[in-house]
C-alpha cells in the first residue's frame, strides 16, 4: 500500500469529481484527503487528492484521460520526499533556517547540496553535512557564471531549486531550463525600494508595516506567481536595523511556508497566479 497525490488541472465540466472518483474506485484505490477548487472567471478546475492502495500508475492515468477533457493536466506523483538543491550567496538567515527545519525532519525534502557563489557560508552548510559547492563568478560573465551553475544542478537532478537570498538575476536560459521550478523570496518593499539597502529607503519613508513575498521565478524580475505571502506591524520607533531584522523574520517564516507548500504538491500555476490545495 503506498500513498499518491493526484493532481488534476483542466476545464470545468459536470460530472467531473464523480467521474473520477468512479475511476478511481474501479481500481481498488481510496481516498485518503481531496480538495477541490472552480475558477468561475477562467472556468478551470483544479483538484487535489491523496489516494492510497497498489496503483498501476500508467493503467490509472490512461483511465483518467478517457474521462478527463481533452486538455486535462494530470499528474501522478507518489508521496515522497523530494530532491531540493538550494542556491545561495552570502546572507545566512533564510539559508540557516531551511538547514534547522530539514534537520528536525519539518520539511519533506532531501537537500542534495548548497550552491553558491561566494565562500561565505560553506562552515554553516558543511555542519549540517551537506555538500556546498562555491562556484565564483569572477571574470566571467552572467551567462558564462549561469552555465556553470545549470550544470552543476543538473548533477543533481532536483525536482525543487531553492533561491536562499541568491543575488544574481537568472537569465531566461536558467528560467526555461527548470520551469516551475524555482523558488524565491524577497521583501515586499519591492519595487517602492529597490537597489541598495532598502530597508534605510522604507525607515526615511517612515513605513508601518514589513512583509515578504515567496514566489515562482520567472522572466519577470520578482513578478511571478506569488505562493506565501505576511506582513508585521512596526513603528516610529524602529530604526532601519531593526526593520531589517523584522524583515528578514518574516521572509524565513514565508520562504519556509512557500516551500512546504511545493514539497506537498500544493500548488498549481493559474497564470499569472497560484491555486493553493
Amino acid at each position: 500500500m503506498e500513498d499518491y497525490i493526484l493532481l488534476i488541472d483542466t476545464e470545468d465540466a459536470k460530472g467531473l469529481v464523480y467521474n473520477i472518483s468512479k475511476v478511481l474506485f474501479a481500481n481498488n484505490l481510496n481516498i485518503e484527503q481531496n480538495a477541490e477548487y472552480v475558477d468561475s472567471n477562467t472556468n478551470k478546475f483544479f483538484m487535489r487528492t491523496i489516494i492510497s492502495g497498489k496503483i498501476s500508475q500508467n493503467m490509472l492515468l490512461k483511465e483518467l484521460k478517457e474521462v478527463l477533457p481533452d486538455n486535462a493536466e494530470i499528474k501522478l506523483n507518489k508521496k515522497a520526499k523530494k530532491d531540493v538543491v538550494i542556491l545561495a550567496t552570502k546572507e545566512s538567515h533564510v539559508l540557516g533556517d531551511l538547514l534547522i527545519r530539514y534537520i528536525d525532519g519539518e520539511l519533506n525534502a532531501n537537500i542534495k547540496a548548497v550552491i553558491a557563489n561566494h565562500e561565505d557560508l560553506r562552515k554553516l552548510v558543511e555542519n549540517f553535512d551537506i555538500p556546498f559547492i562555491c562556484i565564483s563568478a569572477d571574470g566571467l560573465s552572467r551567462e558564462e557564471h549561469e552555465e556553470k551553475v545549470i550544470k552543476k544542478v543538473n548533477d543533481y537532478e532536483p525536482e525543487l531549486i531553492v533561491l536562499a537570498k541568491y543575488m544574481r538575476i537568472l537569465t531566461p536560459t536558467f528560467v526555461e531550463t527548470f520551469p516551475k521550478k524555482v523558488l524565491n523570496i524577497h521583501h515586499s518593499f519591492l519595487p517602492a525600494f529597490i537597489g541598495a539597502n532598502p530597508y534605510k529607503q522604507a525607515h526615511q519613508r517612515g513605513v508601518k508595516i514589513i512583509g515578504a513575498t515567496a514566489h515562482f521565478v520567472t522572466n519577470d524580475l520578482d513578478e511571478g506567481p506569488i505562493i506565501s505571502q505576511d506582513v508585521v506591524r512596526i513603528d516610529h520607533t524602529y530604526s532601519w536595523q531593526d526593520m531589517r531584522k523584522a524583515g528578514r523574520n518574516v521572509e524565513k517564516i514565508v520562504l519556509s511556508n512557500a516551500f512546504q507548500m511545493l514539497l506537498d504538491d500544493k500548488v498549481f500555476v493559474h497564470g499569472n497566479k497560484t491555486v493553493i490545495l
